[in-house]
């Protein structure tokens, strides 16, 4: 198939984008596929081969049969280009548009997640220009993220409450939506689990166990080679493991995703709390998407090449619908 790969975009993960669309690129064309790049410039203009492209609503993408928008953030991951997608009319890897923007938000993911029935570490979220909520259910570290960024971009430690104006500034630098969460409990490990397929019918891999030397888990821990070690399978009991599994699943087809995603947890002992699902997880030479498949028996081109046609699958069944 003749796949177009979007990269970079408007969000300060522009260069991951850039980083994981080389390596989509490369699976794809292991896996046959004809591969057209198009960048996604800073300013939002999209190029290919030196030119600027002009979109046309029903008229497709460069004769694409299916697009894989490897976007990371906002103006990307969020649902919009998901929608633009859509008005193109060409199939396209990932959750669609309500989905994505559910699991962007922190907030409303979180929100949805409780409606679910997950358990989760307690937050609050904090509107820029509005009065901080009461944190004192929280206790102590805070942590203050932007709503709506991924890779740890924005996100500060609390460890005294003096600390959080300085906190919030810079998060609500990136994002007027902020959330505060508490802390997960000392001691508890990270754990992630990649899942593909489509909504009503997710395979996961096995669950991997994220070794870091720094104090936490932030962005050059995950982009620095040799920063973060990922230990698989993840040291835990094999009960564990299997609610691990079982609870990425279930978070997956509550959130309507669809192609792929990253489900990230807190584990301690038999405690397992959920803490995001990450719909455009990252597909750098250390990112953990991909790794944990090829631990589970998937190498990366044949990874790639199934998230495509699950992709066209799911648009074909779509088009079905009258809407």
């Amino acid at each position: 198939m003749r796949v177009a790969v979007l990269a970079g975009g408007r969000s300060s993960e522009h260069d991951v984008s850039l980083a994981s669309a080389a390596a989509v690129r490369d699976g794809l064309a292991a896996a046959g596929h004809e591969v057209v790049a198009i960048d996604l410039a800073r300013d939002g203009t999209w190029w290919h081969d030196g030119e600027e492209l002009a979109l046309r609503p029903a008229r497709g993408l460069l004769g694409c049969d299916a697009v894989f928008p490897v976007l990371h953030g906002p103006f990307g991951e969020d649902g919009t280009v998901q929608g633009l997608l859509e008005l193109l009319g060409v199939p396209y890897v990932g959750s669609g548009v309500l989905a994505s923007a559910a699991c962007m938000d922190k907030v409303v993911f979180k929100d949805l997640m409780a409606r679910a029935g997950m358990a989760q570490v307690d937050y609050r979220l904090a509107l820029v220009g509005e009065p901080v909520p009461d944190l004192s259910a929280l206790g102590l570290p805070l942590w203050v993220k932007p709503a709506r960024l991924g890779s740890s971009v924005g996100i500060v430690k609390v460890a005294e409450l003096d600390e959080l104006d300085a906190a919030l500034a810079e998060a609500w630098a990136h994002d007027p939506r902020v959330i505060i969460e508490a802390s997960a409990p000392a001691g508890a490990l990270e754990v992630e689990c990649s899942v593909l397929g489509p909504t009503d019918a997710p395979r996961v891999s096995v669950a991997g166990e994220i070794c870091i030397t720094s104090d936490w888990y932030d962005y050059a821990a995950k982009y620095t080679p040799g920063a973060m070690e990922l230990q698989v399978p993840a040291r835990i009991p094999a009960a564990t493991a299997a609610r691990v599994e079982a609870l990425a699943r279930h978070a997956f087809t509550a959130a309507g995703c669809s192609g792929l995603a990253r489900a990230d947890f807190f584990v301690d002992g038999e405690t397992v709390l959920l803490n995001e699902l990450n719909t455009m997880p990252g597909q750098t030479a250390t990112s953990v998407y991909g790794v944990l498949w090829g631990h589970s028996g998937l190498e990366y081109p044949a990874l790639m090449d199934e998230l495509v046609r699950i992709a066209v699958d799911r648009a074909a069944a779509e088009a079905t619908a009258r809407f």
